[in-house]
């Protein structure tokens, strides 16, 4: 069984096909047109801030290295109440990137300029996809669904390969672009030219732009923990090094890109830029028709790389929801010569056709899945911090230092992150993750209602949360969709405060939950001879 798992290099591999996906390719047009030469800024303080949520994930992850991880961590400190609301938003989010995704190869197919493929261009109508287009990207879906109803194994040899193809299309892009037009000046000569929109849009683009989106797929290598050659190390590895080599190649793309673009685009000003394929757009504006070829080519292979990772992570996630107890156990059923969850991925399959009936533009869906991603990850700060309340003597093959600080910390940022999303985003996809609650409590209530009291005191804090956020949201600044009674940067100020209060209740919150000796099992079956080698 050992050879079937992947090693280290399969691990990168995975992690940088999840996270290089659509986000390079609208990523930097998107963070432009919002703030400018400033967007620069948003993917530098996009990577710091994921990099302290993985720190807090990648303590947690090693801890309890299993399939769907990400949706029972929540369980074992606060009970199935909030592990259902945690594992529910962590599903949706991870759900969320395969429209995204067939979104983005159908978009950038839409404005294919050869004669041949003419009838590419009635895929879109306007910013949005047509009947055919929709038809197009509902065919990506079956593809990126069927590779892994074949399991992980054989999606991995495919990924390895178009993994390396999506590192080297982007340097090209960058050396291409540089070597036939790049001006500094379009970086800005004062701080007014670099930062047009002032502060508060380095923030909107970093959650409304793509940067969050693009960053936080670390956490798809949490989730296929038992598909993973001695996990306990093998994950920190893989997180630290594929978010490394990504946030690299994002932060130099959009310097490239701010560069590369012609005075005459520049001089309309950054809210003016409207390309539907930027980087292929760009390539043809500076004569660079071989360019423009091989990024039209690469639009359609690199989500797919991203589509297949997403897939998997999200038919893990799914499958794992059964043994909170709290969904049909046929979801988790996985009886095949290759242990794949085939239940959850048809299931999934059809409710990403549904949301590519509803969100039929990149920049929308980026937006949605920003925001589910953060609230799905809202409870894992929580779950490290009292996890060294509850289980201090517990295995942690990756102890992270000065977790006192970080935790907090990260449950901050994640929650200013949340509201950068803009209103009414934040708010409609918080309704999104409530529509869950029937389904627990249909399955709560064949059980009994089994410690009701306690589940519903360890859960409280995320319920002010979300309500809280929501109003800021619906108050806070014009900047980022409220009314502007509350002003920026007062409605950072105020969210930073409530959130740390809600953070240390939260951990004082936790409790032993009947799944606590679950996860003490877990944590027990760690390999400790394996973890160094």
């Amino acid at each position: 069984m050992r050879n079937n798992k992947l090693g280290l290099f399969s691990t990168v591999m995975f992690g940088l096909s999840a996270i290089i996906g659509s986000g390079w390719m609208f990523g930097s047009s998107q963070a432009a047109k919002v703030a400018g030469p400033a967007a620069i800024l948003a993917w530098i303080i996009g990577a710091i801030l994921v990099f302290i949520i993985a720190l807090v994930y990648v303590e947690i992850g090693t801890m309890f290295p299993e399939d769907g991880a990400m949706s029972r961590f929540a369980m074992y400190t606060h009970g199935s109440l909030l592990g259902h609301v945690s594992s529910w938003a962590n599903w949706l989010s991870l759900l969320a990137i395969l429209p995204i995704e067939a979104v983005a190869s159908v978009q950038y197919m839409s404005s294919w300029p050869w004669a041949w493929a003419k009838w590419t261009n009635s895929l879109m109508t306007g910013d949005h996809l047509s009947m055919l287009g929709t038809v197009a990207a509902t065919v990506m879906l079956f593809v990126f669904t069927f590779v892994n109803y074949f399991s992980v194994t054989l999606m991995a040899k495919f990924n390895n390969v178009i993994s390396v193809f999506k590192i080297f299309v982007p340097i090209v892009t960058m050396i291409a672009l540089i070597s036939a037009h790049f001006d500094v000046t379009n970086l800005g000569t004062n701080m007014h030219e670099f930062m047009p929109n002032g502060t508060s849009s380095v923030f909107l683009a970093i959650s409304s732009a793509g940067v969050i989106f693009s960053y936080v797929a670390f956490q798809t290598l949490i989730n296929l923990g038992n598909d993973i050659r001695n996990p306990s190390v093998n994950i920190r590895r893989g997180i630290v090094i594929s978010l490394s080599i990504s946030a690299v190649i994002y932060i130099l793309l959009q310097v490239v890109f701010i560069g590369s673009l012609p005075t005459s685009v520049v001089s309309k000003g950054w809210s003016s830029i409207n390309f539907n394929s930027p980087y292929a757009d760009l390539a043809m504006m500076l004569n660079l028709a071989w360019l423009s070829t091989l990024i039209y080519f690469t639009a359609f292979i690199s989500p797919f790389g991203s589509g297949m990772a997403f897939s998997a992570s999200a038919g893990k996630s799914l499958a794992s929801m059964p043994r909170n107890r709290h969904m049909p156990k046929i979801v988790a059923k996985m009886d095949n010569p290759h242990n794949a969850p085939r239940v959850a991925l048809v299931i999934n399959l059809f409710i990403s056709f549904i949301m590519i009936l509803l969100f039929k533009n990149w920049s929308i869906l980026s937006r949605v899945v920003s925001a589910t991603m953060m609230i799905s990850l809202l409870t894992g700060p929580v779950v490290a911090g009292s996890l060294r309340k509850l289980a201090p003597d517990f295995k942690r093959p990756t102890k992270v230092r000065g977790m006192k600080i970080l935790a907090p910390v990260a449950f901050d940022l994640i929650s200013l992150a949340i509201y950068w999303t803009m209103f009414p985003t934040t708010v409609e996809v918080i309704a999104i993750i409530i529509i869950g609650l029937p389904i627990y409590l249909l399955f709560d209530y064949k059980g009994g209602f089994k410690e009701a009291k306690s589940k519903m005191n360890a859960s409280l804090w995320m319920i002010f949360q979300l309500l809280f956020l929501s109003v800021i949201s619906w108050l806070g600044g014009k900047d980022f969709g409220g009314l502007g009674l509350v002003r920026y940067p007062m409605d950072f100020v105020i969210i930073l405060v409530v959130s740390t209060f809600v953070y240390y209740w939260a951990v004082h919150a936790s409790y032993h939950s009947t799944y606590f000796d679950d996860a003490k099992k877990l944590n027990a079956s760690i390999n400790w001879s394996n973890d160094n080698g």
